[in-house]
């Protein structure tokens, strides 16, 4: 059986009880949208979208970016950061939000990552606001890198985020083909 076919099994984990949460706060680039909304997909998290966006998430755009998987992404759109907060609450009580910046002093290793809890990045040119940081500020966490870039893309740094918050969550202690 080839290896690119559907019904070839792959490595999988059980969903948790409480997912995490990935927000996007006024996301301006299609393309990193679409990568986060596959990786939510994979990841079993719902995805909030914040404020305004960049560019349009109907029917007719999403098919013509060749978006196939948008069905399964659990997609949630808020006003702005308070309706977000407001609806977050209500819906994972104990949830703490995780709000990631490049200016910080802690690493995203540090978090202490629960299930229910809520990851947070800004729209790519800017970041998160100030205001949200500074109201937010034993939230605020980083990844830290080893060269000189001034960032990284908000697609990989979903990514990592969402991963170690499932690693450390024990995820992937049990493993399986399916």
């Amino acid at each position: 059986m080839p290896r690119t076919s559907n019904s070839t099994p792959r490595l999988r984990a059980r969903p948790i009880e409480r997912p995490f949460h990935v927000v996007l706060v006024e996301p301006e680039i299609p393309p990193n949208t679409g990568n986060i909304a596959r990786l939510c997909a994979a990841m079993t998290s719902p995805l909030h979208l914040v404020g305004p966006l960049g560019f349009r998430i109907d029917e007719h755009s999403v098919r013509r970016a060749g978006v196939d998987y948008w069905h399964l992404v659990d997609i949630r759109r808020h006003l702005d950061f308070a309706h977000f907060l407001h609806a977050f609450e209500k819906e994972s009580p104990g949830g703490r939000l995780h709000l990631f910046s490049a200016v910080t002093t802690k690493s995203y290793v540090d978090a202490g990552f629960c299930q229910g809890d809520a990851l947070v990045f800004g729209k790519e040119s800017v970041g998160l606001s100030d205001d949200l940081l500074v109201q937010h500020k034993d939230r605020v966490v980083g990844i830290p890198t080893t060269g000189a870039v001034r960032s990284l893309n908000l697609a990989n740094a979903v990514g990592i985020a969402l991963f170690e918050a499932h690693r450390a969550a024990g995820t992937f202690r049990d493993t399986f083909l399916g």
